[in-house]
């Protein structure tokens, strides 16, 4: 075949292939123009945000000031800033008086109460002092005419401490038996005069009970430490279910022969130091009621 016709055969191949486009090395800069969009919205919206009304936020300063106390002026240097215009900033806020639950309110009302008293002089804490001296002798004078209604005033002994009123109940054969625990009917009538006058106070009601150096010899209890125990609980389980004295308002102690009212040399100590006392605990500050036994004498001395 002759080269000519070779060459036009050739040529007819070719005429169905299209050339590749070229390529595009420009793409890049689509992206780019993308991000750099999308930066500049953001620092427009940050700046936006960033822009603070002076006038909403000196009222809004104001406000606060209000609600949490004065502000305090102090030079600062500098620029102004948002927090220091004009050298004011906001005085120290105490947190603790801020909103919170109601228990929350009541623990700051004591917690305040208890640091006014810390803070009292001392012509108001013997003022204190005098007031609940004489209330405590108050209630003593009730309990006593109870008492002599049913002629029951010589078991009761009254001494006002600095832990408040304390009513002794002398136990020897009058409100137990010897060894008991057992509520005797004398010790009953006795409680049953006592227990009106206690009931409608808020105070506490310490009761605790009190043995001689005698020890045990027999009978259901192995020391005077149980003894005591089992009668201050006797005496307290009466007054619950007898007198309806609040039982949260009741507490039994046993001291043993551990805290006697006379020495052993005293001949009063095998019959007064073998007792049940009832102690109208006094709800004043340690540094009011610590002055009641020394006032409490001078009351009734005036009496």
């Amino acid at each position: 075949m002759s080269a000519p016709r070779r060459g036009a055969r050739a040529r007819r191949r070719g005429v169905g292939h299209e050339a590749e486009p070229p390529e595009n090395h420009e793409r890049w800069m689509i992206s780019y123009a993308d991000m750099m969009t999308l930066l500049m919205v953001l620092f427009i919206v940050l700046f936006a945000i960033s822009q603070v009304d002076q006038k909403k936020f000196a009222a809004l300063k104001d406000g606060l000031t209000a609600g949490f106390g004065a502000t305090s002026t102090m030079p600062l240097s500098g620029g102004k800033a948002i927090l220091t215009q004009d050298g004011v900033v906001p005085a120290p806020v105490d947190l603790s008086t801020g909103m919170g639950t109601k228990q929350d309110s009541e623990k700051r009302g004591s917690a305040q109460q208890s640091q006014a008293t810390q803070q009292l002089s001392q012509q108001q804490t013997v003022q204190l002092a005098k007031q609940e001296a004489a209330r405590l002798q108050e209630i003593e004078n009730k309990i006593r005419k109870a008492l002599d209604a049913k002629h029951l005033r010589s078991e009761v002994r009254f001494r006002i401490t600095d832990r408040g009123l304390v009513v002794a109940l002398i136990s020897d054969d009058v409100f137990f038996e010897n060894a008991s625990a057992d509520l005797r009917p004398r010790g009953r009538d006795v409680l049953s005069a006592v227990g009106p006058v206690l009931r409608p106070l808020p105070e506490e009601i310490a009761v605790e009970g009190h043995a001689n150096r005698l020890k045990m010899r027999g009978g259901a209890y192995p020391s005077n430490w149980e003894l005591s125990a089992a009668r201050a609980s006797g005496v307290v389980r009466y007054l619950i279910s007898s007198q309806n004295i609040a039982d949260t308002r009741l507490s039994a102690t046993g001291y043993g022969s551990s805290r006697p009212l006379f020495p052993a040399s005293d001949p009063r100590a095998i019959s007064y130091n073998r007792r049940v006392d009832l102690v109208l605990v006094s709800r004043q500050p340690a540094a009011v009621r610590n002055l009641l036994p020394q006032i409490a004498p001078q009351l009734s001395d005036e009496g």
